[in-house]
């Protein structure tokens, strides 16, 4: 049976339905209309308060905002044009949509412990081109409630006499911190990543940390113990234990409750993932019949903020993890439509163009290394009507766009999206439509 055609009856990877305990459900949203998203320009209090954005750890060499310095109106200008630059000549670039305040946007937050002066546990993160840990009390990209819930965490570990992990020695306990928010929500996730299997004390470092939290006014919704054994860049190991709360917390995007587990893969700017799933999902122009194809689909955010408006929603995704998140999410909201299977994306949509399934619309949000030939060439033998493509690196957007305009597709134009003020990066959203159904339906 053909993938497409057996996705009506899968459930997960295995087959077997999965699903998560619901804390609470929120009340679905309207999709923001069009006119809401756009930036809508830089006021004389919006520039003073830029000229009092200042950063101590950048005279540290920190590295992690190179445009911080430069006007924000400037720094959309700038973005904007390197994206008409790379993509110009494929159709026209949209204005770009920046954000009404660049800071304070990220939701997930890591920290590196070290050992500073006189022994002090510290966190932070590493100084551009270095493995030294540079300390971090507040980051004008983060959320302002998480770093609090950092203070909170390194008193804990200081109270209960965690030591740092010494990765040059082997030896010590806590290597880093990830915390993640739910915008919506306001939930907050802990998790310590240790470098032994066994957090020593782990009830007194729950109470210590829950305690330190109320002080500062802050909540913590879950602590998870994460365990990661490797001489490794990586944060997170494969083990993990819950020690408070339920392992993960809820957050609402587009209408859509989603669970959030450690490993899940979630965009970090709430407020212009909102921006760039409803201009993705606005420029597929569904209607309530299609097939849609989500490819790279993570824990199925795009696939799940499109399914009220498809008939019937199917989502790739090569991590497991994410896929029995995207399964329980689809549970979560009731979302009957949709099916996700654990696969690579090109091998996946190789089988089913085989088989001859098609696809009416296609999404595609590939990691920054962007897709392959192979990918793309199934995308035209299912001949969708129309292809979404989401890309966070337009220099490899550039090259795929290259392949699918010579098989007959068109780039109708492309929006930019600032998902990371003050960084380099930047998000691209283009809709392509068949060129063949076009003539067509001019007959």
């Amino acid at each position: 049976m053909s993938p497409l055609s057996h996705a009506s009856r899968a459930s997960s990877p295995e087959g077997r339905a999965i699903g998560r305990p619901v804390l609470a459900v929120l009340d679905e949203t309207a999709f923001a209309e069009p006119e809401r998203w756009g930036f809508a320009g830089w006021t004389a209090s919006r520039k003073e308060e830029e000229r009092t954005m200042t950063c101590k750890n950048r005279a540290k060499n920190c590295g992690g905002c190179p445009l911080l310095e430069l006007p924000y109106a400037d720094q959309l200008k700038q973005k904007e044009e390197k994206v008409r630059a790379l993509l110009g000549r494929y159709g026209p670039v949209h204005p770009i949509r920046g954000m009404e305040t660049p800071y304070h946007y990220r939701n997930k937050v890591i920290s590196t412990f070290a050992a500073g002066q006189g022994g002090k546990l510290v966190s932070g993160i590493y100084a551009a081109g270095t493995h030294k840990v540079l300390p971090v009390e507040r980051c004008l990209l983060e959320d302002e409630v998480l770093d609090t819930v950092l203070k909170a965490v390194r008193a804990a570990a200081a109270a209960c006499r965690y030591q740092p992990f010494r990765e040059d020695q082997g030896t010590g306990l806590l290597r880093h911190c990830l915390l993640r928010r739910g915008a919506a929500t306001g939930q907050v996730m802990v998790v310590l990543v240790t470098a032994q299997p066994i957090l020593p004390g782990a009830k007194n470092f729950v109470r210590a940390l829950l305690a330190e939290a109320e002080k500062r006014q802050v909540p913590v919704t879950t602590i998870v113990q994460n365990y990661n054994p490797r001489r490794t860049s990586v944060v997170l190991g494969e083990q993990e234990k819950v020690l408070y709360g339920k392992g993960f917390i809820l957050d609402e995007l587009c209408g859509k409750t989603y669970a959030l587990s450690p490993r899940s893969f979630y965009q970090v700017n709430p407020v212009q993932t909102a921006v760039l799933y409803g201009l993705a999902v606005e420029a597929a122009q569904l209607t309530g019949r299609e097939v849609v194809l989500d490819a790279y689909c993570g824990i199925g955010t795009i696939g799940l903020t499109a399914a009220d408006r498809a008939k019937q929603v199917v989502g790739v995704e090569l991590n497991r993890d994410a896929v029995r998140d995207a399964i329980g999410n689809a549970k979560h909201n009731g979302v009957k439509n949709a099916r996700f299977f654990a696969a690579d994306a090109t091998a996946w949509i190789c089988e089913a163009a085989a088989a001859g399934e098609r696809a009416d619309v296609i999404f595609m949000d590939p990691p920054r290394e962007g897709s392959t030939p192979q990918f793309i060439e199934s995308v035209v033998r299912m001949a969708p009507r129309r292809v979404v493509y989401v890309s966070c690196n337009p220099e490899t957007m550039a090259r795929d766009l290259a392949l699918l305009t010579k098989k007959g597709y068109r780039a109708e134009g492309f929006t930019p999206v600032d998902m990371f003020p003050n960084s380099e990066h930047i998000e691209v959203v283009c809709a392509l439509s068949r060129q063949e159904q076009r003539k067509q339906s001019r007959r």
